[in-house]
């Protein structure tokens, strides 16, 4: 296929649950042009997850959907752990600790069925987006220079031409059957049970438990969620138990908190947990996504979110690529970051919550600290492995650790030149940001801002003098307090990368080229001084 054919084609898209939604937003936010396939006739109405952590909102943010999310849904401050026996919270988690890290220390609850209609109505208004029900994906070609898609709908079968295949299709991802990839881990012999209830437990059956709350028990626990029109009780089931029926699972769901008066049970289903993981996410044109390339457990909502974060990194680096901004190995980034957090990370803080919830070992993902366990809780503190050293993490065990590369930049407050207070991501997304930290009085050399792939800021607590020459490249930081929290000192530079994580610390050696050297290094070409497309 020619070359300029090959500009004009979408990236297609398979599955149109919440990652799939999620991805085709954050390519069309980077002015990519994308098509998104889905199987069934109509969004999915399944019971499934419902907790969003604060990164995720985060990436929403980055998205455009934030506000018509956090409409829906309801905010959560207070994740707590309450002690079947006594009924009293024994571990609380306040999320209010990580106000200043993120402009939303909370985390929300909305039902997964309800969040996917947002998205898609989003995705429908955006003019380089497509959504496209009730086509089958049956098999494809990876044609070397682009992907072409035998569909199959209603109508016969069709073939459809992508420049890349993003596979958003489930555990049962047709497309990496038809790739060979083998998944790794295991399969728990436990079943668990998702209860939806009508209950008052505000006024008329009063308790007083957090909208997110754990109930540990040796024998048998339970998580309970507030849902903006229901709560939600989902719990362990014996080994080899029959199914339940919906009185059963009810009458369970009821033994943890005490009688009540007037219940309706809204929605059920049980299901297996697994820890599974895609040997490869990627051949050549194709990559597997969320569920597709790893089945993570619901507990403490690492499943959805963890997914979320494979649809932050992967879009800007395929953006980066289609716009000729970089060459084909900044794709590779993205397994190399991403797969190790499903594998270990998310393996670890699972496993972490079932023996916390069961009371037994070492829950090595907790601390009393509880800075450090709200950041982890809401997926504030992933550290990605940026630099290909084997050094990620998704458990933060300090109080404001020092920023490294790999780091998430903290989302503070900044003031612009116009006047404007603005938050550090809103600085920085959707472009490579150069942060220079230094005493804008000594007037650094900060190179003038004429990339649309790599914009530069100096960032001080002095404000840049009109005559400085540097006012409009200038971030006033009132008593350093970023800097501070970053742990880096005056005469440093900071490279951060379109989906808010740190690619480089460096000192600042005083050469224009510096920034664009190592966004060189990154991306491998120079930053392009054409206009935005």
């Amino acid at each position: 296929m020619q070359n300029n054919n090959l500009k004009q084609l979408p990236v297609a898209i398979v599955g149109a649950g919440p990652i799939g939604l999620l991805t085709a937003l954050g390519l069309a936010s980077q002015g990519v042009r994308c098509v998104v396939y889905e199987d069934d006739q109509h969004l999915s109405l399944d019971t499934k997850a419902g907790t969003l952590l604060s990164r995720t909102l985060e990436i929403f943010r980055r998205y455009g959907v934030a506000d018509e999310v956090l409409a829906k849904a309801l905010r959560v401050d207070e994740i707590g752990e309450i002690d079947r026996r006594t009924q009293k919270s024994t571990f609380p988690v306040h999320l209010s600790e990580i106000a200043a890290e993120t402009r939303y220390p909370f985390v929300i609850n909305l039902p997964q069925q309800d969040l996917e209609p947002i998205l898609a109505q989003a995705l429908r208004a955006h003019p380089l987006a497509e959504l496209k029900l009730g086509h089958r994906l049956e098999r494809y070609e990876d044609h070397g220079d682009h992907v072409r898609l035998h569909l199959k709908t209603a109508d016969g079968e069709h073939q459809a031409d992508a420049v890349f295949l993003l596979a958003c299709d489930g555990g049962r991802s047709t497309v990496r059957a038809q790739m060979g990839v083998a998944v790794e881990g295991m399969s728990l012999n436990t079943k668990y049970a998702l209860v939806d209830l009508v209950v008052d437990l505000d006024t008329e059956n009063p308790r007083d438990y957090p909208y997110l709350a754990y109930f540990a028990d040796p024998d048998e626990w339970m998580i309970l969620v507030r849902h903006p029109h229901c709560w939600r009780f989902l719990y362990p089931m014996a080994e080899g138990a029959p199914e339940p029926t919906a009185e059963e699972l009810r009458d369970k769901s009821l033994s943890f908190i005490g009688d009540v008066r007037n219940v309706e049970l809204l929605n059920k289903v049980t299901y297996n947990v697994h820890h599974r993981v895609a040997q490869e996410w990627r051949r050549g044109r194709v990559f597997l996504m969320g569920d597709a390339a790893h089945l993570i457990t619901p507990m403490w909502a690492l499943g959805l979110n963890t997914g979320a974060l494979d649809a932050s990194n992967l879009p800007w680096r395929l953006a980066w690529y289609l716009r000729g901004w970089a060459d084909m190995s900044v794709l590779d980034g993205y397994e190399r970051e991403q797969r190790p957090l499903a594998i270990h990370g998310s393996g670890e803080m699972a496993e972490a919550a079932r023996q916390s919830m069961a009371k037994r070992g070492d829950a090595g993902a907790l601390s009393d600290n509880n800075w450090s366990n709200a950041c982890t809780r809401t997926m504030l503190g992933v550290t990605l492995d940026v630099e290909g050293k084997g050094q990620w993490s998704m458990v933060v065990r300090e109080t404001r650790p020092g920023a490294r590369a790999g780091a998430r930049l903290p989302d503070y407050l900044l003031h612009t030149p116009e006047g404007r207070q603005e938050r550090a991501h809103d600085l920085c997304s959707g472009r490579f940001t150069a942060l220079y930290f230094s005493d804008v009085r000594r007037r650094p050399a900060i190179p003038v801002n004429g990339s649309p792939a790599l914009r530069h800021w100096v960032v001080s607590r002095y404000d840049a003098p009109h005559d400085s020459g540097l006012r409009d490249r200038s971030l006033l930081d009132p008593g350093n307090a970023l800097m501070s929290r970053l742990g880096v000192a005056p005469g440093t530079l900071v490279l951060v990368r379109p989906d808010e994580y740190i690619a480089a610390i460096v000192p600042m050696d005083g050469s224009p080229d510096q920034a664009a050297a190592l966004y060189e290094q990154i991306v491998g070409m120079v930053p392009t001084v054409e206009k935005a497309l």
